[in-house]
């Protein structure tokens, strides 16, 4: 979200993820979104320095919220119907996460917004999102980060990493990958909710990686 920006939300970033996922809206795709919001606050940071670890985790929940607010405006702006729920109830502006609302709302073609990690401290967005995955019964979760896949090392700061396409659950765990943290990559091995890491930064990802173009990594079973 930060975008050409160091801190908080870029304009030109936030229209580009909604117009994105309006194309993706008119293929008939029902998508529910976790955001995180490190762009404004992280818990860990917050710990870092001094900060109770609890506190922290909930202004980081905030900070989802915001983010998710913002993208619901921009859908809501180009005619996108959207739903914004989430671990922690707002009202009157965060309905209370509930699996079988989330659904109906998905089946009535809305993109489904989930905000506020878990609702609990400790917890990280990437174990929102697999909990949230599981919750909703989702077919596939699909990472989207600022790099093309899941890699050897680093590819930012490696230049030699090398790229996986595939993946088992088991290999990524015995080869130390650190595709996100092992709470959420446990949850989808055991409820077996694939993972597909691609890069949402580029334009049209999103459609390739629905299409299943090879252009991130896939991790199944």
């Amino acid at each position: 979200m930060t975008g050409k920006q160091h801190y908080g939300i870029d304009p030109e970033r936030l229209n580009m993820y909604a117009e994105e996922i309006k194309i993706a809206t008119e293929h008939h795709v029902q998508i529910a979104i976790v955001i995180g919001g490190g762009n404004i606050f992280r818990g860990l940071q917050g710990l870092a320095r001094g900060m109770d670890r609890v506190q922290g985790d909930y202004m980081g929940m905030l900070s989802t919220v915001i983010n998710s607010m913002a993208l619901q405006g921009a859908l809501q702006k180009i005619g996108v119907k959207t739903k914004l729920m989430g671990g922690l109830s707002i009202e009157p502006i965060v309905e209370k996460m509930d699996k079988i609302n989330a659904i109906r709302y998905l089946e009535e073609k809305y993109v489904v917004l989930i905000s506020g990690g878990t609702g609990n401290p400790f917890f990280t967005t990437d174990t929102a999102s697999a909990l949230r995955g599981i919750e909703i019964e989702a077919d596939i979760m699909f990472k989207g980060t600022r790099v093309d896949g899941i890699y050897t090392a680093d590819p930012e700061k490696n230049p030699k990493a090398q790229k996986f396409e595939n993946l088992t659950y088991d290999q990524a765990y015995e080869k130390g990958l650190r595709i996100m943290d092992l709470t959420a990559f446990t949850l989808c091995k055991e409820n077996n909710l694939p993972i597909f890491v691609f890069n949402m930064n580029v334009k049209g990802n999103l459609m390739k990686a629905l299409h299943g173009d090879n252009i991130g990594t896939l991790v199944r079973k």
